[in-house]
């Protein structure tokens, strides 16, 4: 089933949650709304619900309008964050329930319930109560619930954000299993980077009610289209600095750490054009041995202010002459004496730093 958003705008009064949203969710995707509190990405997912009512626009399913269809004749599915589900009720009756309203004939009954619970991994569970389950398993039950009902299209309202850091891990992997198994067209909402990174096939991400971009996770993660979503996928070096110009394809961005070479941007720029600069801390390259080559691109002369251990990585927190900050992620490092005062001399690639417009205000939007 593939959703459209056409023009969808939703308000409270004077307050626009939702504003002129236009979106496509493909048929068979796990397409993620992202975004911190208060974005308008549950709202949206209401909408698609029909449990909030679009001020204008429309949503289509198929190229069919179901913008004022009732909740009830949509064929939707729908786990919430609390799970909602029966206390009195074994998983087995829970899953049952959505399935008794369908009337469906025994034999069609049976073959739902036994897919379903082999799906989810619930059968040597069934006859339980949720009071016996864990979090991860009664979440499990709300997701077997809503596919037992083969729904046109599976809505998950941050489904893991009751449960610890590991239960949340195994779920991830369970969704994602399940979604593969079912190829059901499935909108997760959640404000979690890492949960759309590793399970999605798409992504929106929102701020302030409006969508910002839409992308393939590895896209997002490369090639943001501002600044905003550079700082709020994962972390960045963000650089204020003035465009200088463009010379045998690499542009010179002038910076606090001087002269800074690009490769990538998203558009083009004027020379003296205020810009921001983004590049990853996993992307600088930090020199251990005290003798760096004579000549490197991007060089960034840098004091430490702090190290952090954690094993597999290490992480630099570093910072200029004239108070630029910056940040350096390394995986597997090696024995070093490099330790907090010392001047460190780094680089990072013209590939790796991306120019973007300048945004005075980096906050969430809400």
């Amino acid at each position: 089933m593939e959703v459209r958003f056409e023009n969808v705008v939703k308000k409270y009064g004077d307050f626009a949650a939702v504003k002129d949203l236009n979106l496509t969710i493909k048929n068979g995707s796990l397409h993620f709304l992202l975004g911190p509190s208060g974005c308008g990405k549950t709202t949206t997912l209401r909408m698609l619900a029909g449990l909030e009512k679009a001020t204008s626009g429309k949503i289509l399913f198929d190229g069919k309008d179901m913008t004022n269809v009732p909740a009830a004749d949509r064929g939707i599915g729908m786990v919430f964050q609390n799970y909602a589900l029966w206390p009195h009720m074994t998983v087995r009756k829970n899953i049952e329930y959505g399935l008794k309203l369908k009337k469906l004939p025994p034999g069609e009954f049976k073959k739902r319930m036994d897919e379903v619970l082999d799906f989810t991994q619930l059968l040597a569970f069934a006859e339980r109560y949720p009071g016996q389950l864990s979090g991860g398993q009664q979440q499990r039950v709300a997701l077997a619930r809503a596919l037992a009902i083969r729904p046109n299209v599976l809505l998950l309202d941050e489904p893991l954000s009751n449960l610890d850091a590991k239960l949340r891990l195994e779920m991830r992997d369970n969704i994602s299993r399940i979604h593969k198994q079912t190829g059901i067209t499935t909108v997760y909402v959640t404000h979690d980077q890492k949960e759309s990174l590793s399970m999605g096939t798409h992504v929106s991400v929102m701020r302030a009610g409006d969508l910002i971009q839409t992308d393939s996770p590895r896209r997002l993660y490369h090639y943001p289209t501002t600044a905003f979503i550079a700082g709020f996928i994962g972390e960045t070096n963000l650089i204020n600095g003035v465009y200088k110009g463009t010379e045998k394809g690499l542009h010179t961005i002038e910076t606090g750490f001087g002269n800074i070479l690009s490769s990538q941007s998203i558009k083009d720029f004027k020379v003296g054009a205020q810009l921001a600069i983004s590049f990853r801390p996993e992307a600088v390259q930090v020199d251990f041995t005290g003798k760096p080559a004579a000549v490197q691109v991007n060089p960034l002369r840098v004091t430490l202010e702090h190290l952090t251990y954690l094993g597999e990585s290490e992480q630099f927190q570093m910072k200029t002459s004239n108070n630029e900050y910056l940040k350096a992620n390394v995986f597997n490092p090696p024995d070093h004496s490099l330790k907090d005062g010392d001047v460190v001399v780094s680089h990072v690639a013209p590939e790796d730093v991306l120019i973007l417009p300048r945004e005075k205000d980096l906050s969430s939007g809400t």
